[in-house]
């Protein structure tokens, strides 16, 4: 586990990008539950984090395509293809991401 942020700088259902040994993470904190996915759309490669958090899921800003906070599947077209999403632990006020994407 590699340490993000602090659980303080995450704000309820607003993205966070966070650059973890130099991978592109967005976090999104629902409540006492932190979710990690790569800060990428896997259609058109841009930043997740600039997008919003949906019922559905994150939400690219560019097409709309969005993402399962939890599998990182597509929910809505034109993404495909879903994007790696990584564990999460909360210890001491702090969140830390493991980097091997879950399955």
């Amino acid at each position: 586990m590699t340490p993000a942020c602090a659980l303080s700088d995450l704000d309820d259902g607003k993205p966070l990008a966070v650059e973890v040994d130099d991978l592109a993470i967005v976090l999104v904190r629902q409540g006492n539950e932190v979710h990690a996915l790569r800060d990428e759309c896997s259609h058109a490669e841009l930043a997740l984090s600039e997008g919003e958090v949906t019922k559905k899921g994150l939400e690219c800003w560019l097409h709309g395509s969005c993402f399962d906070l939890r599998t990182g599947q597509p929910s809505a077209p034109p993404a495909t293809e879903p994007v790696d999403v990584y564990p999460v632990t909360i210890n001491d006020g702090q969140v830390y991401v493991d980097l091997t994407p879950k399955k």
